[in-house]
């Protein structure tokens, strides 16, 4: 995604007059606005049906059923949420849309001369927060891998009566043979040789 580049935009706003004004600073700035619902009742599905670049609320303050939206849309399909607050917000409000999955919240509503400024700002800070999350889920991935490989290794180290280092490279080779990874192959021989120490390894791949 790139903020320079023009966006598809949902736009959420229950106030038909705000919205048009919301649309036509954005239109400004060479950005569309795809559809524009009243609120965020089915906002996942919504994005899932019309593939927004980026969600646009403009309201009063978050509500409850607004949060939990963006929370559900930010676990299973997330993209850039810009919300534009019409009343002033207190720090736990703010705190709430940021964990939930706003990227710029911005108080006292839209200003047509800063709506360029908040779309970059929206982009970069999703696109920071993304890396960073890919990196932690890899960071994991690798921790778990691991714990499956360290164990895959002991219970081939068993049954084959061999050392580490011979275990490691059974594994290896199995992964290699089948083009999958470590983590994957050691998850099939524990879940052969962990239930049935008699099992015959070769069924592991």
């Amino acid at each position: 995604m790139n903020a320079f580049e023009p966006l598809r935009i949902l736009l959420i706003d229950d106030d038909t007059e705000r919205a048009d004004t919301v649309r036509k600073a954005l239109e400004a700035e060479g950005h569309e606005v795809i559809s524009h619902r009243p609120n965020a009742v089915g906002l996942t599905a919504a994005v899932a049906r019309d593939e927004p670049d980026m969600v646009i609320i403009d309201m009063d303050l978050p509500d409850r059923d607004t949060l939990e939206n963006m929370s559900t849309l930010n676990d299973h399909a997330p993209r850039p949420i810009v919300f534009f607050a019409q009343e002033q917000s207190d720090r736990n409000t703010i705190q709430a849309a940021v964990r939930a999955g706003v990227s710029a919240y911005v108080v006292d509503g839209i200003q047509p001369q800063h709506v360029r400024g908040i779309i970059d700002t929206a982009v970069a800070r999703f696109e920071a927060f993304q890396s960073l999350r890919e990196e932690l889920q890899e960071t994991r991935t690798q921790l778990e891998e691991r714990k499956l490989i360290d164990r895959a290794k002991g219970l081939i180290m068993k049954r084959e009566q061999c050392d580490e280092a011979e275990a490691y490279r059974v594994l290896q080779k199995a992964a290699m043979d089948h083009s999958l990874r470590m983590g994957q192959i050691a998850q099939r021989v524990i879940d052969m040789l962990g239930k049935d120490d008699a099992g015959n390894l070769q069924r592991a791949s």
